[in-house]
């Protein structure tokens, strides 16, 4: 059992997160504001320990709790909600810097750092994580700390935000909304299911004793890159919807990537498999929606 503190744990990711950490059986220290919305974690809330970061220092977990061997950073802003940029920076890129400052201070073995496979030129969520990531590095390199950065692709499952685009189109060919306007779709994603990546997570977390460098990165994916119409598509068969696609009614946005694929030989080798297609990916993401459906 470890000391495991985490950030972002009423977000997607986070709150998944939160729960197979505690199935682990470690102890799970998380950050969160006071303002958040805890629904995510509603049944697991009673069970760890939380600070409300915008109401007592980032030290005082460290403090009450002793050593804490393990970081989890998963905590971000996309910028979709309309934040200023200096918002952003701050969520990405001043708060992680902030607590990565404070678990070498307290002399934490290993901070996991969520990054992502975007160009950091793309916009102001993907500038300021990849800025973050070069602190992390920089702590390593001075031997600071063991900073492991996962750059994530792109990742899907039940619950996840509505403003993702794998939930909209998921929703909007469930809805069978009268049309679907999209870029021409030709541009190439890594989709991975949430439970692939929570698998990943553990592992690194089981065999960072064998993880000799202080700093590390694995990409996070499925591996494997499909076209945006392909995934559409395909959510629209499995659906059965009578939404028509408009491939094409959108220009694609400025410094598109138009492909984006992980390599995943260095997760393999310690250990990771894939476990869930796309088309399986999405048929759990229908199933988990059609429980939810019965229940409310």
């Amino acid at each position: 059992m470890k000391k495991v503190l985490l950030t972002g744990a009423t977000g997607f990711l986070g709150s998944h997160l939160a729960k197979v950490l505690l199935e682990e059986k470690h102890e799970l220290i998380i950050l969160k504001r006071s303002f958040s919305n805890t629904s995510r974690i509603e049944g697991i809330i009673s069970k760890v320990d939380v600070y409300d970061i915008d109401k007592c220092p980032l030290e005082l977990p460290f403090e009450e709790h002793g050593k804490i061997d393990f970081v989890i950073h998963t905590a971000t802003s996309y910028g979709r909600g309309g934040e200023k940029t200096t918002e952003i920076f701050e969520t990405n890129t001043a708060f992680p810097l902030k607590l990565l400052e404070v678990a070498t201070f307290f002399n934490t073995d290993t901070f996991f750092n969520t990054d992502t496979i975007l160009c950091k030129h793309l916009n102001a969520y993907a500038l300021t994580k990849k800025h973050f990531a070069d602190w992390g590095k920089q702590f390593a390199l001075m031997k600071k700390i063991q900073f492991i950065n996962i750059k994530l692709e792109h990742m899907y499952g039940p619950g996840d935000d509505e403003s993702k685009f794998t939930t909209y189109v998921i929703n909007s060919c469930l809805a069978n909304k009268p049309e679907l306007k999209l870029t021409p779709g030709q541009q190439k994603r890594d989709f991975i299911y949430i439970a692939d990546v929570l698998a990943a997570y553990l592992i690194l977390l089981q065999k960072t004793v064998l993880i000799e460098n202080f700093y590390e990165e694995f990409e996070l994916g499925s591996g494997k890159a499909v076209t945006i119409k392909e995934f559409v598509e395909t959510v629209h068969q499995i659906t059965q919807s009578r939404t028509k696609l408009h491939f094409g009614a959108l220009p694609y946005r400025e410094n598109e990537i138009m492909e984006s694929k992980a390599n995943t030989n260095k997760l393999k080798k310690m250990g990771w498999q894939l476990r869930y297609t796309l088309k399986q990916g999405i048929k759990e993401i229908l199933a988990a929606t059609e429980k939810q459906q019965g229940v409310s």
